[in-house]
């Protein structure tokens, strides 16, 4: 499984994490209830049905939950190590 051992170091070590597996979740599926109608948007406050959005945070979540009950391959565990990376590095040189 993918991790910041495998990976190349997190330009953002020491940076404060307000996330984790729970939170994110969450955050999932409150924009999958958003995405339903089920609750205004908070942005606008509007309550729209957005299907393709629902379907796919939907999707989302069933991927992860798949991922973890069956684990990365290599080449996925590549996959998102260069990308946290890539995303890492531009975030900390935007916050510099």
């Amino acid at each position: 499984m993918a991790d910041d051992k495998t990976c190349k170091d997190n330009p953002m070590k020491g940076v404060p994490i307000d996330i984790n597996f729970t939170t994110f979740i969450y955050s999932l599926s409150s924009s999958a209830v958003v995405a339903l109608g089920e609750a205004p948007d908070p942005g606008t406050g509007s309550i729209d049905f957005q299907p393709q959005l629902a379907k796919s945070t939907i999707d989302v979540l069933g991927m992860l939950k798949n991922k973890f009950e069956n684990g990365l391959d290599d080449e996925e565990q590549k996959l998102l190590c260069d990308i946290l990376y890539n995303l890492r590095m531009s975030y900390v040189n935007k916050t510099k």
